[in-house]
């Protein structure tokens, strides 16, 4: 069976960080099965240590109190656990509200080189997938998908969605500021030193630009959006241009159509292919003519994140 939800393992993320992080003996639970509806996907992570303190969640708090309790046999016993809830559980007196059922299973104490090179991995925002396969081995491989097969689960882990912003005025840090609120990665370049301020006072990471260049340590990956919030669009040209150039996932600047019709005729006339204009988003946003910055923010964060389900379904089709 394959699932087939994009981007799903932000709690997997934080479940491997902490036990990557911590020198206590841990249980790394893995959801391994579901049947009907629930309210989390398959390859969803939650960590357990010695001490009582935990990361992650594997439902709405129905049944972590108990795994916590059979995380502490696993971890006296070393023995790996599997554990069903909800429908056909042995536990008849833990329901699960959503009606279905889960299929757990806790391993203790992964093994410390896996871990460290689920970290390296994730550093060097790389993808890659974690195989929980047959005596509670447990390795990495490449990605495809995450998937069950032959009894072995296959968990994909991409790269946490990254926001490359660049612009000045209460457009450009008001987005900054809902892409920090959402917990995202993200970059400010900005030459205006109130757009920073403003900005940093939020929380936000920040770099001041002098020039309309994207700086050489800036990288961009296929997992990156990149985002232009100028009133000045003399600015884009030479920031389009790199961006058009990279493997961004999703490039766009704010502007009426007007303005995005003069932006794209400036590209072309600087050597812009057809289908680099292709990717050019302008206007952004998923409501016309946003007017207001706190509108206009939430109109382009979720067209990012429709852009991004999308490439991630797209990707699971050519993998098949």
């Amino acid at each position: 069976m394959r699932q087939d939800t994009a981007d799903l393992h932000p709690a997997a993320r934080d479940a491997l960080r902490a036990i990557s992080q911590s020198d206590e003996a841990a249980v790394l639970a893995v959801i391994t099965a579901i049947e009907g509806p629930a309210y989390r996907n398959i390859g969803t992570m939650m960590a357990f240590f010695a001490s009582g303190a935990f990361a992650g969640a594997l439902s709405s708090g129905c049944i972590e109190a108990d795994l916590a309790l059979h995380a502490k046999l696993a971890l006296a016993d070393g023995r790996a656990r599997n554990l069903r809830y909800g429908a056909g559980s042995p536990f008849m007196d833990i329901q699960l509200p959503c009606g279905g059922a889960l299929d757990i299973t806790l391993y203790p104490n992964p093994p410390e080189s896996v871990m460290r090179d689920i970290a390296a991995r994730r550093e060097r925002r790389e993808g890659f997938a974690i195989q929980f396969g047959p005596a509670d081995q447990i390795s990495l491989t490449a990605p495809q998908g995450t998937r069950t097969r032959n009894g072995t689960l296959v968990v994909e882990m991409q790269p946490r969605l990254r926001f490359v912003i660049l612009g000045k005025g209460p457009e450009a840090a008001y987005f900054a500021g809902l892409v920090k609120a959402s917990g995202y990665e993200h970059l400010l370049l900005s030459p205006e030193a109130q757009t920073l301020e403003f900005a940093r006072a939020l929380g936000c990471e920040t770099r001041a630009i002098a020039s309309p260049v994207l700086p050489g340590d800036v990288t961009i990956d296929a997992r990156t959006a990149i985002t232009l919030f100028f009133h000045d669009h003399d600015w884009e040209p030479p920031l389009l241009q790199r961006g058009l150039a990279s493997d961004a996932f999703y490039i766009g600047a704010q502007g009426s159509r007007r303005v995005g019709e003069t932006r794209r005729a400036t590209l072309e006339s600087l050597g812009a292919t057809p289908a680099q204009l292709l990717r050019l988003r302008g206007p952004i946003g998923l409501i016309p003519s946003a007017r207001d910055p706190q509108t206009l923010a939430v109109s382009v964060l979720a067209e990012i994140l429709a852009e991004a389900e999308q490439h991630a379904l797209a990707a699971r089709r050519r993998q098949g």
